[in-house]
């Protein structure tokens, strides 16, 4: 069986399979894209801006096909499949917008005479491993910084993403980027020997903490750049507010984006004791009321998981809460690769639960006491991603900023990402930012030139 096969979740079907590509034609991949790196570092940044806001385009363009592509590979409802070929439009476009920002000599101040700038300049060519949660959007803001600053691409996307793989690499081709911008359809085994190849000068990975760690095995023996955005278990910190219903509003849609698929959703839930009565029967009841189903409906809400494998690994994960002492409040019932929301509570710090990332649409309830005891709930993590923080109290909004140990904190609102803001965490979360102008950083060769008088 391919490595690469588009699997309907909704009904377990096959509908395509990808053959692996041979070691000869990676070979000549790897070729091409060290050679069309050394034309490409050299044309002028405006050009280079040009193709990528084709690029855009191109999304905007085939909106609709590219979303259904993803609908069939991994059950992204519709709406959200819709609006994340947007999103990708939109942060492939701001790179355009900033490519002389990006590209541009930073000046440094000097104790001498003379002069001395900072001046970013491309690496190379560059391997993207990417995930299945979010095919458009991951590659979007790995892909155009890169190719904007001057690297090029070879692209390995998730084994069950081949459709959308394809149709990415069709975009980046008719936008005049062949060779800049490739697609494979590698194994890991053929992953590393990219990674080791002499030509490339960096590796970026999003997807799981044993993903990410063997990436960065091979990456480290080679001497190569690694990036990597893997888990979050993000907390959700409700102090205070004058709006209840829309906290708890906020808190569900935190946690059931993209069917609860999302590394920075929010996952953990803590409460302060004069509001966790109401929240929890609030947030209870708005998870079970979530309609799960068809996901080219217009009104379902949670399509099926990515896999039957996926759906069967988090209802083992539920069980496994309820067996070890955790009470499951609602949901909890699997139906092949669908399942419903749900929510835990009683979750110790001795279960597995507490320390594990649900990557589904379960939410884990904590009953705390004050400010301080939250922060020491949200903390104790191995994973560093994202927050929420719900307050009416402006000062202790900062003062917690200041002491979740996060790559992101959000306060009083969620679903927030826009293409100027970087993603990324600390932890186990990973080491890198993406999207923003830092995300323009990780893969430059940031040059010292230092002129006399």
């Amino acid at each position: 069986m391919s490595d690469y096969a588009v699997v309907n979740p909704a009904t377990g079907e096959t509908l395509a399979t990808y053959p692996t590509i041979t070691d000869d034609a990676l070979e000549k991949v790897i070729t091409d894209a060290d050679a069309a790196y050394r034309t490409w570092r050299n044309e002028d940044v405006a050009e280079r801006a040009a193709r990528i806001r084709k690029v855009a385009d191109l999304h905007r363009e085939r909106r609709d096909e590219l979303a259904a592509i993803i609908v069939r590979e991994m059950g992204k409802p519709l709406e959200a499949a819709l609006g994340e070929v947007d999103f990708a439009a939109d942060i492939t476009e701001y790179y355009a917008d900033h490519a002389d920002k990006i590209t541009g000599d930073h000046p440094i101040d000097i104790d001498g005479e003379g002069t001395a700038v900072i001046r970013r300049s491309a690496l190379g060519v560059l391997l993207g491993i990417m995930p299945w949660n979010f095919p458009y959007y991951q590659v979007a803001r790995f892909a155009a910084p890169n190719i904007v600053i001057g690297n090029t691409i070879i692209l390995k996307h998730a084994g069950q993403c081949p459709e959308s793989a394809a149709a990415i690499e069709a975009m980046y081709h008719d936008a005049g980027l062949a060779g800049v911008y490739t697609n494979v359809y590698a194994s890991n085994d053929q992953a590393a020997t990219i990674i080791a190849d002499h030509r490339v000068q960096g590796v970026s990975v999003t997807g799981s903490e044993r993903a990410g760690a063997a990436v960065a095995e091979v990456a480290g023996r080679n001497l190569k750049k690694v990036a990597l955005e893997l888990g979050g278990s993000d907390p959700f910190i409700l102090l205070s507010t004058d709006d209840l219903e829309g906290a708890v509003q906020a808190a569900v849609d935190a946690r059931l984006d993209n069917t609860g698929q999302s590394c920075n959703a929010a996952k953990r839930f803590i409460v302060v004791d004069g509001l966790y009565d109401e929240f929890l029967e609030k947030f209870s009841a708005k998870m079970a009321a979530a309609k799960v189903g068809d996901p080219f409906a217009e009104d379902t809400v949670l399509g099926p998981l990515s896999s039957l494998t996926a759906a069967e690994r988090l209802a083992e994960q539920v069980d496994k809460a309820v067996a070890q002492g955790a009470t499951l409040v609602t949901g909890g019932t699997r139906d092949g690769a669908y399942y419903p929301g749900t929510v835990l509570t009683g979750v110790t710090a001795e279960m597995d639960a507490y320390s594990e990332e649900f990557f589904g649409p379960v939410g884990v309830v904590y009953k705390v006491a004050d400010e301080d005891e939250a922060v020491k709930v949200a903390n104790d993590t191995s994973f560093g991603l994202g927050s929420y923080v719900f307050t009416t109290d402006e000062e202790q909004a900062a003062r917690i900023a200041d002491k979740i140990d996060a790559g992101m904190v959000y306060v009083n609102v969620v679903l927030a990402d826009e293409p100027g803001l970087p993603f990324g965490g600390v932890k186990r979360s990973g080491t890198s930012r993406e999207m923003g102008l830092l995300a323009a950083d990780e893969f430059v060769n940031k040059k010292l030139i230092r002129i006399g008088a």
